[in-house]
């Protein structure tokens, strides 16, 4: 069995709706939902939009593997109405990236993981700290409560729910 921690988020549409179908359907394809954090709301990240993000970090239990996952999450997103364009960061109604899976370290052309740009993402650590503060980053091997302390982003999160 797998442990995958993925983190939901998107700031088109009805954004807790959309939350709550994610982890449905990730229920329904991947495995179950064994913790999750608090809903919280940040600025977009990297781009200029007038919506905030929600996002939320879940840990699931799967017995799939990483690119059969990435596979079933992508269709997920696509399912929720996510738009791909060639500039990466956008406003979208659901994006689902896989922080960790397991304590693996996977870097191809398909996939990178854990999350290489998480460490620098306040919005990421801090839903991420709620549940697993203490988790040890298998890359840069600083728990989640460190990287968070150290993280140079200052933007604002806000509790939702």
């Amino acid at each position: 069995m797998n442990t995958i921690v993925l983190l939901l988020g998107g700031n088109l549409g009805n954004k807790l709706e959309n939350l709550s179908k994610a982890r449905l359907m990730i229920e329904n394809m991947l495995g179950r939902v064994i913790q999750k954090s608090s809903i919280y709301g940040s600025e977009p990240w990297g781009f200029i939009s007038t919506e905030i993000f929600f996002n939320q970090v879940i840990v699931i239990e799967s017995e799939l593997n990483p690119f059969e996952t990435i596979n079933k999450l992508q269709n997920i997103e696509d399912i929720l109405g996510r738009i791909r364009d060639s500039n990466k960061w956008i406003s979208r109604t659901m994006d689902i990236d896989i922080l960790f899976f397991n304590s693996e370290i996977i870097n191809n052309d398909k996939l990178t993981i854990p999350h290489k740009l998480m460490q620098d993402r306040r919005f990421v650590l801090f839903p991420l700290h709620e549940i697993m503060k203490d988790f040890i980053h298998p890359v840069i091997q600083k728990s989640i409560g460190e990287l968070l302390e150290i993280c140079n982003d200052k933007g604002k999160i806000t509790f939702i729910q």
